[in-house]
């Protein structure tokens, strides 16, 4: 995108957006605590639908993208099982082992907004199953899919309860102001994650790596990278519900919203079978995380445990295992 400004120029984009990122982070995270606060919903649950479903607005275009007829279906599916898999597996296993090493025990609690993270991870995992099961996807599974997720969210904002401090107009004012804010930082976060990806992978090509490399590792990493990045600073400013909640969300709308819009688009029905081994590593891992939530008490040996998985199914995904 920005050949035309060579390699000082891409460096100073480089640069300038990782500064943005950091900021807009900052930004992002902040207000999305104060709507937490002002809406009585949790930092959790603000975590799971706001913050998840903005930052995962790169993946709904691509379902968008599908369902007009540019793109294979098979991308859509492939792209919203292998996302939840780096979501729990390798975003939530490097924060919780980067930020045991501030705290030995990281402490999840969530109370009672424990039914939403276990429905979101229920959804996530039976999904696939069903769709093992039958055998194949189609626009009416779509639609189902996408009625799930607004059934979710509507009943998330019946729980929305404003405290009225001050005067309820000034109240709705501020609700408003910390939301668009919230908006405001975590579109920051994709486009400068955007510009990081694009930069960074020119300079790479500029110096001589293999293009093949720069897939695997800068774009394989920078499309997680929003996610990561708002999960890792949440975390390390103590709010961990926030990280929690987002990865779950996250996972939740890649497989009923994103899949679903996909599945609409057009006429066609998919046979799962080719899909059969992503789908069961993502049942596994999220069955896991439910369990590590139940516990909820994390550390470097759950942090490590995920990141194992992720390891292993990319191990089982490029065919690492098979010796010859």
């Amino acid at each position: 995108m920005f050949e035309q400004l060579g390699l000082l120029g891409n460096v100073l984009i480089l640069l300038i957006s990782l500064y943005v990122l950091d900021k807009a982070c900052d930004i992002a995270i902040d207000n999305a605590v104060k709507v937490s606060e002002i809406t009585g919903l949790g930092k959790t649950t603000i975590g799971y639908a706001l913050i998840a479903l903005i930052t995962t607005l790169p993946e709904l275009s691509v379902s968008i993208l599908i369902a007009m007829g540019v793109g294979d279906i098979g991308i859509a599916i492939g792209n919203v099982l292998g996302s939840n898999i780096v979501n729990v597996c390798f975003i939530l296993g490097l924060i919780f082992l980067i930020t045991s090493l501030r705290s030995p025990q990281l402490y999840i609690t969530v109370k009672e907004e424990v039914r939403t993270l276990h429905f979101g991870l229920f959804i996530t995992s039976l999904i696939p199953v069903v769709l093992i099961y039958i055998g194949y996807a189609s626009r009416v599974v779509g639609i189902i899919l996408v009625s799930i997720f607004v059934y979710e969210i509507y009943n998330i904002s019946k729980r929305r309860r404003v405290e009225e401090v001050g005067g309820a107009e000034r109240v709705s004012n501020n609700l408003k102001r910390y939301l668009a804010l919230t908006i405001l930082g975590l579109t920051a976060v994709i486009t400068s994650a955007y510009l990081i990806v694009d930069t960074a992978s020119y300079i790479a090509e500029y110096i001589g790596i293999p293009t093949t490399v720069i897939g695997a590792t800068i774009i394989a990493f920078g499309t997680s990278l929003p996610e990561f990045t708002i999960g890792l600073k949440s975390s390390l400013k103590g709010y961990l519900e926030l990280v929690i909640g987002n990865i779950v969300g996250s996972c939740f709308t890649n497989i009923t919203l994103i899949l679903g819009v996909a599945l609409i688009g057009r006429e066609f029905v998919v046979n799962m079978a080719s899909y059969t081994s992503m789908a069961t590593f993502t049942i596994m891992v999220c069955l896991i995380l439910w369990y590590l939530l139940s516990n909820r008490r994390i550390g470097w040996r759950e942090g490590i445990l995920l990141f194992s998985l992720y390891i292993l199914f990319l191990i089982e995904i490029f065919g690492g295992y098979r010796v010859v």
